[in-house]
């Protein structure tokens, strides 16, 4: 196809229908314009003249590839009629993407289940890779003929049982859109869907942070304190240790020194957490709402953070662990208030936004790029004001290699270990696993100097920290009126509610009826359940539409009313 004279001058849908976005979309309509970033319409244009069923959008955290994708999406479903399937790394991300889709009109399902049929008035479902390796044949089915979104598919390597369901699952439908804000990974597992030259992945749209830092308004600068420090511990083999970041040490033993560094019963974290709450409360006095995350390194050692913050600083913190189970709720309430600090674990690393993020503190032993790339991804996303943000780190050389690097684009290599380098790539969680029944124990840990150079590893102290917005970002082509999109079914109730709502209301409606029902009548829950879905003409409730949903909740009422009639007569 070719392309147009102006770059994202128009949307093109399949290849007989054109689109003209509004510049000045009527007031009634404004709630349904958005505004994409120029690399976000480069993207798209990339995207609708790509003719293979596989596209791969790299771009750094905090870019937007989520609208990017659901743009796609809602270009992209009208042609094929099907479905769409959107793969997460997390349960807590599921929820995001679902939330997201509804400004676009999807009505997603997060919490679809393999033995249920997808209800007629359901558009797709949200799932994780986990989910998609223990039901890979169904949720194949859902995918068939239609769109997936594989979001962050490098956990597609995580494990060699997830990639092999991943191509399973995913080879029937007709397109497959993959994103990634760090293609890369420490190991030699190829993914499924990704076009290779030699060892090396090739995007077909790639977004680095050097780029959205020049574009303005996209990402902040990042600085990174490093502190040093001097730490003495008993190793697991009941040796007694003790050296400075800065001491040359084989990769078993920096692991051990960082894990003394961390530790609880040092004064090292104290020291660090001190600093990091400082530059919060600077931030805060321009931008009261800006937070501060610290990333532990397990839930006991998230806890400890918690209190020390609480005991040392008076400062209460939000806690989100990934055996929490109200964890998604903690953070969704977070995002949205003005509490200073959220300590997680496994939890805000990836994806998930908390845009007032503007300080972090590395306080986990796990050492991989790819967290480290992630983990600071968290907190430049831009916001509108000006201002920095800053990641605290100990000054382990590996870290410090990262701080120094992440600038660059990095692809997706699929090199060995032993070419990542010696102490360069720590498999999440091994620190611990071995110390966890041994002699291993914290002597002291102390910060020996103050934060290293703030010089910014990406632009000079007299260069502008955030830059203008590009007249790119003006053209009119950037603009999109939802409202001229081709449909993709009515899914909101006649008062403007999402469906997914009215869909959880319904349920919750024609649960609180059956209770009702069989209080009034004596007979089971399932004899009452059952008796409703005849009536309703449905299956189950997990399978029913909205509509179905209020003609058994109607249902419902009529029966109870009429017992109650009889009650009284």
């Amino acid at each position: 196809m070719a392309r147009s004279r102006h770059v994202g001058e128009r949307l093109r849908v399949g290849h007989n229908r054109t689109l003209m976005p509004r510049s000045r979309p009527p007031a009634a309509a404004r709630d349904q314009t958005l505004r994409l970033r120029p690399w976000q319409r480069r993207a798209l244009d990339a995207y609708e003249r790509s003719e293979r069923g596989d596209f791969l959008a790299v771009a750094t955290p905090g870019a937007g590839k989520t609208l990017f994708a659901l743009t796609a999406a809602r270009l992209t479903l009208p042609v094929l009629g099907r479905r769409i399937v959107i793969v997460a790394p997390s349960r807590h991300l599921k929820r995001q993407w679902v939330e997201a889709a509804e400004r676009f009109g999807f009505h997603l399902d997060a919490d679809w289940s393999p033995t249920d049929r997808l209800p007629a008035d359901v558009h797709g479902i949200v799932t994780t890779y986990q989910q998609v390796a223990m039901a890979t044949r169904e949720i194949g089915q859902v995918a068939e003929g239609g769109l997936a979104i594989l979001d962050e598919v490098h956990h597609a390597g995580d494990e060699l049982a997830w990639g092999d369901a991943v191509a399973a699952a995913f080879s029937p439908a007709a397109r497959r859109l993959a994103l990634s804000g760090t293609p890369f990974r420490s190991d030699t597992a190829a993914i499924p869907f990704l076009s290779y030259v030699g060892s090396q992945v090739v995007p077909d749209v790639e977004y680095g942070y050097r780029e959205a830092l020049g574009d303005g308004h996209v990402v902040r600068p990042v600085y990174f304190p490093r502190f040093g420090g001097h730490m003495e511990w008993t190793a697991p083999d009941g040796a007694e240790l003790s050296a400075a970041f800065h001491d040359p040490l084989p990769r078993s033993l920096a692991n051990q020194r960082l894990r003394a560094a961390l530790s609880l019963d040092g004064e090292w974290l104290p020291a660090v957490l001190g600093h990091a709450h400082a530059q919060l409360a600077e931030i805060r006095t321009a931008r009261p709402d800006a937070a501060g995350l610290v990333i532990a390194t397990d839930q006991e050692h998230a806890q400890g953070v918690a209190r020390m913050l609480r005991e040392r600083l008076d400062v209460r913190a939000t806690v989100a662990v990934s055996e929490d189970p109200a964890a998604s709720h903690k953070i969704r309430r977070f995002a949205a208030g003005t509490d200073p600090w959220i300590v997680a674990v496994r939890m805000v690393s990836e994806g998930v936004d908390i845009p007032r993020l503007r300080v972090g503190v590395h306080a986990t032993t796990t050492t991989t790029e790819l967290f480290f790339r992630q983990a600071v991804g968290r907190i430049v996303r831009h916001t509108g004001d000006s201002g920095r943000s800053y990641m605290f780190i100990p000054d382990d050389p590996r870290l410090r290699h990262y701080s120094d690097t992440i600038a660059e684009s990095r692809r997706h290599n699929l090199r060995s270990k032993r070419q990542e380098g010696e102490g360069h790539s720590v498999p999440q969680g091994r620190e611990g696993a071995d110390d966890q029944l041994s002699l291993f124990a914290v002597h002291s840990a102390t910060a020996t100097d103050g934060p290293g150079d703030l010089a910014d590893i990406f632009a000079s102290h007299d260069e502008p920290e955030v830059p203008a917005a590009s007249s790119a970002e003006s053209d009119p082509a950037l603009v999109i009126d939802l409202g001229s999109l081709p449909p993709v079914g009515s899914k909101a109730t006649p008062d403007g509610r999402p469906a997914r709502r009215e869909r959880e209301r319904q349920r919750l409606r024609n649960s609180r009826l059956a209770r009702e029902i069989a209080g009034i009548t004596g007979l089971s829950h399932a004899q009452v359940n059952g008796e409703l879905n005849r009536l309703a003409q449905v299956s189950r409730v997990s399978e029913a539409t909205v509509a179905q949903l209020v003609r058994r909740a109607a249902a419902a009422e009529g029966w109870f009313a009429r017992e109650q009639r009889r009650r009284s007569a």
